[in-house]
């Protein structure tokens, strides 16, 4: 059981540190509420999935070929910067009495999904994190420990995804309009610049 809750650690370990993703959540909570900002985290969690099971299958290599990594910070250039700028038009409508509900939760959810799956740096971490770790316990445990041990990483993942959520549609109520649309610009500031580093690197494959 200790194992079990040392791999929900993990997870949390790995949901934490500040990237596009937290950068948009923040946002997200801020305009449309905790269900949307949950959604986006929920969005993210499942491209997780997608490149753990990638990692699991053994043919997350076939993403290290050049093209397919221009490719690739070249769609994650795009997705943040749209969505970056896209929030800092939204920044002027932002007071502490409206909120906008009608966004569709189906936005929310796959704005967190496209995010994380066009960040290389995603699929470089869970390459690295998700690889050693499965490596590792592939080694010492059977196949019904090892999904056992991933499910207690997404355990970990949603428990920060929630916390997420939380703490930033909280920021509504606690703060003025004037550092609620601080927070909303630097969010929106964070996502344009973790758009242009993708573009950069991008341009060093291309052009290198």
């Amino acid at each position: 059981m200790g194992v079990f809750f040392g791999y929900i650690f993990l997870g949390l370990s790995l949901a934490a540190p500040i990237g596009p993703i937290n950068a948009a959540q923040l946002d997200k909570g801020i305009k449309s509420g905790f269900f949307h900002a949950w959604l986006v985290g929920v969005g993210a969690m499942i491209a997780d999935g997608v490149y753990m099971l990638l990692v699991f299958l053994g043919i997350i290599h076939f993403l290290e070929i050049p093209f397919m990594k221009t490719f690739l910070w070249l769609f994650g250039f795009f997705v943040l910067v749209y969505t970056g700028f896209e929030n800092l038009l939204g920044v002027s409508k932002l007071t502490t009495n409206t909120r906008n509900d009608k966004e569709s939760a189906a936005k929310s959810f796959i704005s967190g999904f496209l995010m994380s799956l066009a960040n290389p740096l995603t699929i470089l971490f869970w390459l690295g994190i998700y690889g050693s770790v499965l490596a590792k316990t592939v080694s010492v445990y059977s196949t019904g420990r090892v999904l056992l041990y991933t499910l207690a990483i997404f355990i970990g993942i949603l428990l920060w995804d929630v916390t997420m959520a939380a703490v930033a549609s909280s920021f509504r109520k606690l703060l003025t309009e004037r550092v609620l649309k601080i927070i909303s610009i630097i969010s929106a500031l964070s996502l344009i610049g973790f758009g242009v580093y993708f573009g950069i690197e991008a341009a060093k494959i291309l052009f290198g």
